[in-house]
């Protein structure tokens, strides 16, 4: 049996290192190494594949979110809703522009953002709801937008764990997570779904004055050279990292499929113990994309299982073990730990399990029997 790994990158690239190696070589023999052509025919496939009518690259996952707020015109004291459970560069970036961070609880069955929580934190000074898609599984969009749409508030989706995934609407539609909202920001992390070799990112947004702001601000708030019209960042997808891309993601949609495969059969091996809550996955799924294969373990030991897996040779993490409300950085006298009840349950239950497009039925069955075994 192979090494088991978290995310196998390795042997993924083992499949496309032909493609991956010439891309690379084109821009190494072009020498265009930022705005290079690779870049531009990234963002222009990205577009057509999101359905999207703009997508601005940037340099990370974490930029594209402070790069959407700050086109949006937010101002200091605003208030921006978004999960406690999740991880911190989502509130990071609403602390950095000094707007107001609103945490609320999350939904116990898919872990994303509380629809409920959303409405109870809404005040006259709340601006922005920021959904994050989790562990690949698409936040309920329909409703948030309903919301944002009832009391005017901007939607910033933070895609950086669900490219690809679908939002299906009442009416039968389907849009892609990321897509849905004012603006929307993901991650090419090289763990990510679709992800590259180092760090990149991007925004999305179907708003032509939007994109045109954003544009400016990714490039130091420069349309023209020298000409500085807004108040920019640096913040730009280097050819290398795109080439990487463009290797990538014609195959999205297989990787989707590898991932959403190998939860199947994880859940398949769960089914029905009496100490494992698995994720959900129906046989026509595609509004999971499964970032991650996140398990809650109840009325059992879960430190005591991750430690089993761990001296087996099976890698394994909690995401997350600390709510935000818990961090030092984002302690706040507003928040009461009744308040988030689900999220203070998730932290001492989750525990993710290896997930790529490169598992295959011996790793699998390992890595369930090992867990089972534990857990008898």
């Amino acid at each position: 049996m192979k090494k088991i790994q978290m995310v196998d990158l390795k042997s993924q690239y083992e499949k496309i290192k032909d493609t991956v190696n010439i891309s690379i070589q084109e821009v190494l023999d072009t020498n265009t190494y930022i705005n290079g052509p690779q870049v531009h025919q990234f963002q222009k496939s990205l577009e057509e594949y999101l359905d999207v009518k703009h997508v601005i690259p940037c340099a990370n996952g974490t930029d594209a979110l402070q790069i959407a707020m700050m086109g949006l015109d937010l101002k200091p004291g605003d208030e921006v809703i978004t999960a406690d459970f999740t991880f911190a560069a989502t509130v990071e970036v609403i602390a950095l522009l000094q707007l107001t961070p609103v945490l609320v609880d999350v939904d116990l069955f898919n872990m994303n953002i509380s629809i409920e929580g959303i409405k109870k934190a809404i005040t006259p000074k709340t601006k922005a709801i920021v959904p994050v898609h989790l562990f690949g599984r698409a936040a309920n969009m329909e409703a948030i937008m309903a919301i944002a749409k009832e009391y005017n508030l901007y939607v910033i989706e933070d895609n950086a764990q669900a490219i690809g995934a679908n939002c299906k609407f009442s009416d039968g539609t389907k849009k892609k997570a990321g897509t849905i909202g004012h603006v929307g920001a993901t991650s090419f992390f090289p763990s990510k779904n679709l992800g590259c070799y180092g760090d990149g990112g991007a925004i999305f947004t179907n708003d032509d004055a939007l994109a045109h702001k954003l544009r400016g601000i990714v490039n130091h708030g420069m349309y023209e050279r020298y000409h500085h019209d807004v108040v920019g960042v640096n913040s730009r997808l280097d050819s290398v990292q795109a080439a990487v891309l463009n290797a990538k993601l014609p195959l999205l949609d297989e990787y989707s499929k590898a991932r959403q495969d190998a939860a199947r059969k994880y859940s398949t091996a769960f089914e029905g113990h009496k100490n494992i809550i698995a994720p959900s996955i129906c046989d026509i799924c595609d509004c999971h994309v499964f970032h991650q294969y996140t398990l809650r373990i109840i009325d059992a030991d879960r430190n005591g299982l991750m430690q089993h897996l761990l001296d087996k040779g099976i890698p394994c993490a909690i995401y997350y073990p600390i709510p935000l409300h818990s961090q030092k950085a984002y302690a706040d006298s507003r928040y009461k730990e009744e308040d988030f009840p689900v999220t203070n349950q998730l932290v001492t239950e989750v525990l993710s399990l290896p997930m790529h497009t490169e598992l295959d039925d011996e790793q699998i069955k390992f890595i369930t029997d090992s867990v089972l075994e534990f857990l008898k």
